[in-house]
């Protein structure tokens, strides 16, 4: 990897998507990273923040406003990289969130803590792969990675569920409501199927990356108490994402998988 590869972290801001910048800011590798972010003046804080923590790097990072409930910040988004480096060699989408505390919290209705992790999660991570893709094609180190998080189905109930089991009767009291979220991260891994199937002929090489369960404040509960729940620090995912676009699981494109091996459905 002498040459320098272009690199979009959509919600680079915060959590796994900075520790994810910072991680391809710190590798010996040649990078121009674009740092997703809805806001330009978070993003250009975040920037100053990461100049600090990174002082001898020789790669470069540039802030890039990218609304994913946006199609046309994602078109305005696409347009800068294209009229910038006029290719793309990795997109790691990253930008994610979860709503079911403001569900339980009484901020929002049900459906809306659906439908708002949906769009983001699934429809706005579909738009911006759709979007980019005559930009990744241009690139001969094609790379996209999607999210998978807290969403695969297994055989153990007591294994997918973060809560313990629930007693009969209604309502149910759950501390960590998790589902909306995971039912749309789910749905990401049958998104990443899809774009395998529809680019394995372009060379693309297309994953879906469990990063682990990580400290993140994942939907506003503190990285304290995730921490508290066994969650490691999100830079352990961060170096996951970077050496997978590095190419250290390329015979593993199209496939669900995280440190230990594949996941299940």
């Amino acid at each position: 990897m002498s040459a320098q590869k272009i690199v979009l972290v959509t919600g680079g801001t915060n959590g796994i998507g900075y520790e994810t910048v910072k991680a391809f800011l710190q590798s010996p590798n040649k990078y121009h990273i674009y740092l997703g972010s809805r806001s330009l003046e978070k993003g250009n804080t975040v920037l100053e923040k990461l100049r600090a923590e990174c002082p001898r790097t020789n790669n470069a990072v540039e802030v890039l406003q990218l609304d994913l409930y946006s199609d046309e910040s994602i078109e305005r988004a696409f347009e800068v990289v294209k009229s910038g480096h006029g290719c793309l060699d990795v997109l790691i989408n990253n930008a994610g969130g979860g709503f079911d505390k403001e569900f339980t919290q009484g901020n929002l209705s049900l459906q809306e803590c659906f439908m708002k992790a949906y769009d983001l999660n699934v429809a706005g991570t579909n738009v911006v792969t759709w979007t980019f893709i005559p930009l990744l094609l241009k690139s001969s180190h094609l790379r996209i990675l999607f999210l998978a998080g807290l969403s695969q189905m297994t055989q153990a109930a007591e294994s997918y569920f973060p809560t313990p089991p629930q007693p009969a009767g209604w309502p149910k009291t759950i501390d960590f409501e998790t589902i909306g979220y995971r039912c749309s991260k789910t749905a990401l891994s049958m998104l990443m199927l899809d774009w395998d199937h529809k680019l394995r002929a372009d060379g693309v090489k297309v994953f879906s990356v469990s990063p682990g369960f990580c400290a993140t404040g994942l939907g506003d509960l503190g990285e304290d108490v995730m921490a508290a729940m066994g969650a490691v620090h999100p830079s352990e995912g961060a170096r996951r994402l970077v050496s997978v676009a590095e190419g250290s699981r390329d015979e593993d494109s199209g496939k669900i998988f995280d440190k230990v091996g594949f996941l299940p459905w």
